[in-house]
């Protein structure tokens, strides 16, 4: 009886998880869930980032890490994605929607995100709502986030805790590069390689537009004849504002609509410094001693100079 009822259970809760994983994946477009499953590592050997081969605009981000950091400390890398907040995107369905954002952060190897106990409570305000993941379990180096809310998080806020290279033997006391992409909106192409909806749809032929019909869904069939009296039908997604109308000349290629994107893709990168302490009081030693000595011979060159004085009053 009491193994019937864990079978039970457990089939509840599986039912539960495959229909929100379902959920999950059909509303997301923008998912980096794409990238995961398509690339075991996001960063080519070109230097460029996976999430680039849907978003193909081009956007500009900013990226703010602190120059050095000692082992095992925990700092904030910030990525910034700066957009119109006026501005939206066509949603799947065809309708208004305001802009998300999502980024990820590749981190040298042996750094990683933060545990929950590591973070400061300021952090953990800031990113209240906001789930950042390792890209995969081979790679815990790379976080992603996203897609979120982007009228309130601009700035994506990674809390990483540094390694210690006295516990791990791969990682050196040098000077590493670190890579960052963030976008705003949804990306004009899926991971099947299909258009989304955030695209500008060119005429199939050249030709006389003879019929724009209107479906159900708001989605706009176009038929072009060209001058051999051959028909094309084309379907222009719903949510589109058509450019053209019935009796229009059009040419291969020729937008029919006016393109919606309001989002793109940026990528930069920068180094961080994974600082031994002991070289830092080093330095700092060298320095007060050079200050002593440039001190020392001050006041000596103080007492030749009186000592010549008092030779020459005598």
């Amino acid at each position: 009886m009491a193994t019937n009822k864990f079978f039970k259970s457990l089939l509840f809760t599986l039912t539960i998880a495959i229909s929100l994983f379902g959920f999950c994946i059909e509303n997301s477009e923008a998912y980096p869930v794409f990238a995961q499953q398509g690339y075991s590592n996001p960063r080519a050997a070109n230097g460029k980032l996976a999430c680039a081969n849907c978003h193909l605009n081009q956007k500009a981000i900013e990226i703010e890490a602190p120059q050095a950091v000692l082992p095992n400390s925990v700092f904030e890398v910030e990525i910034k994605v700066p957009y119109d907040l006026n501005r939206q995107q066509i949603g799947a369905d065809g309708k208004k929607a305001d802009l998300n954002v999502g980024g990820i952060l590749i981190l040298p190897k042996g750094f990683k995100l933060a545990a929950k106990s590591q973070i400061p409570p300021e952090v953990k305000a800031k990113n209240k709502g906001v789930f950042i993941s390792p890209y995969s379990t081979e790679f815990d180096n790379i976080l992603v986030v996203g897609p979120i809310a982007g009228k309130t998080h601009q700035e994506l806020i990674f809390p990483v805790v540094a390694p210690d290279p006295e516990k791990n033997s791969e990682v050196k006391y040098l000077t590493y590069p670190m890579y960052a992409g963030g976008n705003r909106g949804r990306g004009q192409v899926y991971p099947t390689g299909e258009k989304s909806n955030i695209n500008a749809f060119g005429a199939v032929q050249t030709g006389q537009i003879s019929d724009i019909s209107t479906s159900e869904k708001g989605e706009n069939n176009i038929t072009i004849i060209n001058s051999d009296g051959a028909k094309t039908s084309q379907i222009v997604p719903a949510g589109l504002t058509l450019l053209v109308k019935q009796g229009d000349l059009v040419k291969v290629d020729q937008p029919l609509n006016i393109d919606p994107n309001a989002g793109g893709f940026g990528q930069e990168e920068t180094e961080i410094v994974l600082q031994n302490s002991s070289r830092i009081v080093g330095y700092l030693a060298f320095c007060f001693c050079l200050l002593l000595t440039q001190v020392f011979l001050i006041i000596k060159k103080k007492q030749y100079e009186k000592v010549q004085a008092a030779e020459l009053n005598f």
